[in-house]
């Protein structure tokens, strides 16, 4: 078996990352200054692991008391039940070593059984997309993009959703979902496989934000190239499971024509890490039909100053709000190499120069032409 094992150490890019905006983000957030690029490691296409296949990794998040990472999977129970994985990451601030995988556990209904797949009864299958770990409670709380499908022979609307479980992946409760993201017949509401893409806890686990992956109907059209578009970031009381905010957030146009022109192409976010009660990473991903790459930009994002939008029904029809602040941080461009469908973001332990670490994931959407990739950063304060 060929090993995925590469190291990538550019010294040049500890200057490249000293550039203006990683300047201006350490002003937007002190937390993250500067990212100096470390390493990069790739899990083998479809590594078995006790008895299910590893691949679109979509979402990860770090335990500090347990030096685990847990990793959920958007496989909608196709190839093995829905489920995630946890991990152990071996690094240093010089080099990425290796992962091994140390579990996997299915995520469970109310009832007690897995998910089925589409075959089986499309209506209760799950579109697994971010997880969080919540080290207060020792509980994890995952993301679901539903389901919507419209056309001729037959009509599914699935509700996404976000969960919360037990570590064995029993279920335990639904945080409400607010009316403007349920699933419709008509064009109103999430677009398919535009929804919740990403999760986070403020400190102290007081507040859960979630981003929605693309504009709903109301809120206008999808990215296109030389044009943005306007999502939102939702605000949930992290106890009561109930919204209490919710903010503009500007996409990028995206970064390429489709080849032919006519092809898939979209710009969104596929997920956030939360820095403080009012700053987030937010990671914006665009694809290009008939482009190898995809163009991963990572923004320090400010909602301190943002109006909440909760009872602004279309971003359209009513101007009237201020959208959340955002930095460049980061373009994968720069690191020179081939990017992937980065999904996931989280801090990992602390280096042994004392800088914490950074971890991204890409979720090779079980494909032999994709790649699960880790990228390991270096957070300079």
């Amino acid at each position: 078996m060929k090993k995925y094992l590469l190291f990538l150490i550019l010294p040049v890019l500890a200057g490249i990352f000293s550039c203006n905006t990683t300047r201006k983000a350490a002003t937007a957030a002190n937390t993250i200054g500067q990212l100096k690029f470390i390493g990069e490691y790739i899990v083998p296409y479809n590594l078995p692991f006790n008895g299910t296949v590893t691949g679109g990794l979509s979402g990860i998040d770090y335990a500090p008391s347990t030096g685990q990472y847990y990793l959920i999977c958007d496989d909608r129970s196709a190839l093995n039940p829905a489920r995630f994985y946890t991990a152990r990451l071996y690094f240093s601030d010089k080099s990425f070593d290796s992962i091994k995988f140390t579990g996997v556990t299915p995520l469970l209904q109310p009832n007690g059984q897995p998910y089925p797949d589409t075959k089986t009864n499309p209506s209760l299958t799950p579109d697994p997309e971010a997880m969080r770990y919540n080290s207060k409670k020792q509980r994890l709380v995952w993301s679901s993009e539903g389901e919507r499908i419209v056309n001729e022979k037959d009509t599914i609307l699935t509700n996404p959703g976000i969960y919360e479980i037990r570590m064995n992946g029993q279920y335990l409760d639904s945080f409400a979902l607010p009316s403007q993201f349920r699933m419709q017949a008509t064009e109103n509401g999430p677009r398919r496989n535009g929804v919740f893409e990403g999760l986070g806890f403020t400190p102290g686990y007081k507040y859960l934000y979630v981003s929605l992956e693309e504009p709903r109907y109301e809120d206008g059209p999808r990215a296109e190239v030389g044009q943005g578009a306007y999502t939102r970031i939702l605000k949930f009381d992290n106890n009561t499971r109930q919204p209490v905010a919710q903010y503009a957030y500007k996409l990028e146009p995206v970064a390429f024509p489709a080849i032919p022109e006519n092809a898939f192409k979209v710009n969104g976010i596929s997920d956030i890490m939360v820095l403080d009660n009012n700053k987030i990473l937010t990671i914006e991903r665009s694809f290009s039909s008939g482009v190898k790459d995809c163009t991963i930009k990572v923004f320090i994002t400010d909602l301190s100053n943002a109006t909440d939008i909760s009872g602004i029904n279309s971003l359209q029809a009513d101007t009237r709000f201020k959208p959340a602040a955002k930095t460049l941080l980061l373009d994968f461009v720069r690191l020179g190499k081939y990017i992937d469908n980065i999904e996931g973001v989280t801090y990992g332990p602390v280096l042994p120069n004392g800088h914490r670490s950074l971890v991204f994931v890409a979720d090779n959407n079980f494909s032999d032409k994709e790649e699960n990739q880790f990228f390991l950063f270096e957070v300079i304060p």
